[in-house]
């Protein structure tokens, strides 16, 4: 069972003050973040791609080098990559790069994202965007496996016998399949037998269950072996010394950020009674004191089957100390009691 964090790196306006962070200054503390991450034992680090003016990392890879040569053992992966809207090549030989630099540390998330802004910034047409992801996840999977690659397709000029450097330390270099929990996404990833991200933000997350059975019934239909399969979650939330505390200081920036994009997608308005259910046990949201989220996670682990969890921390701009602190008990706290848990589980499966 594998712990760790992942940003979409946010400069929204402070709630109370209106004040916006810089994008400078966010990226230098998302640094600081990564190296504390690694320094209280977590397992992985995940940075999120976007194009608007409240994410501050459009170039994930960048950003995620700058804390390998701080850290020692974390992994380090974008969460995710919109890989319709890039070009496989260039993105292969970013997180190459990345993965020389961490000696073997780096992973791609590829997604096809539900911010829809890179499209049109990049020149591509949204009524191409699932054949998009598909022509490029292709790619991207061919060089990885193939130091000199052949390849044609509809929306990128065909290449034929050219080689893509530098090659990465990992061999292969691990590509997850993120999804917001579509079962054609969640299908194509056991078909290509490569490990699966679910976002899990909302509902009750025991109904993500029958999508990993359905992941895993596709990756042993195409032969895979189903028992080396991992699964992760990103999931929303914070972690303070007290579970109110936690709840007090997390809610106004969410729920900032869950307004803002409520208007832009015709979702309804997000207040506390919204909040207050989500972080309840069976609810999407991981708010609380140490031993509150991790019940919560051991929960996941059991019902849903995830391998990873992925705290997602934070949802809007948050003061960098509190953000801080959550890494900090999410590592020395909420890890150990979910490891500890999960081994005994597992162990006694293994005696029935």
């Amino acid at each position: 069972m594998e712990i760790g964090v992942s940003t979409f790196v946010e400069t929204t306006p402070d709630v109370e003050t209106g004040k916006v962070v810089s994008h400078a200054q966010r990226i230098r503390e998302v640094v600081e973040e990564i190296v504390l991450a690694d320094q209280v034992g977590l397992d992985v680090f995940g940075v999120g791609e976007h194009h608007r003016a409240d994410f501050a990392a459009s170039s994930p890879a960048v950003l995620l080098a700058a804390a390998a040569s701080q850290t020692k053992r974390i992994r380090l992966t974008s969460a995710v990559t919109v890989l319709s809207s890039a070009d496989p090549v260039r993105v292969f030989q970013d997180f190459a790069t990345l993965d020389a630099i961490s000696n073997g540390r780096a992973e791609i998330m590829a997604g096809r994202g539900s911010f829809i802004e890179s499209f049109p910034l990049f020149g591509y047409d949204l009524a191409d965007y699932d054949e998009l992801f598909e022509e490029k996840l292709d790619l991207l999977l061919k060089i990885r496996d193939s130091e000199i690659v052949s390849w044609s397709g509809q929306h990128r000029p065909a290449i034929h016998q050219k080689g893509v450097y530098p090659r990465p330390v990992q061999h292969p270099l691990p590509v997850w399949i993120g999804s917001g929990g579509n079962s054609e996404s969640v299908i194509r990833a056991g078909i290509l037998g490569l490990p699966l991200v679910l976002a899990i933000i909302g509902g009750r997350p025991v109904q993500f269950a029958p999508l990993v059975e359905l992941y895993k019934k596709a990756a042993a239909h195409a032969g895979h072996d189903v028992s080396k399969l991992t699964v992760a979650s990103h999931s929303h939330g914070f972690i303070a010394e007290e579970t109110e505390v936690a709840a007090d200081k997390f809610f106004p920036s969410t729920q900032q950020v869950m307004n803002v994009l409520g208007r832009e997608r015709g979702w309804g308005h997000y207040g506390r009674a919204s909040f207050d259910a989500a972080r309840s046990f069976e609810g999407a949201l991981y708010v609380g004191d140490s031993k509150t989220v991790a019940d919560k996670i051991i929960h996941l682990r059991k019902n849903v089957g995830i391998t990873r969890f992925m705290l997602h921390v934070p949802v809007g701009s948050m003061p960098h100390e509190n953000v801080m602190k959550a890494i900090e008990l999410l590592g020395k706290e909420v890890a150990p009691i979910v490891k500890d848990e999960v081994a005994k589980w597992e162990t006694s499966l293994g005696n029935e």
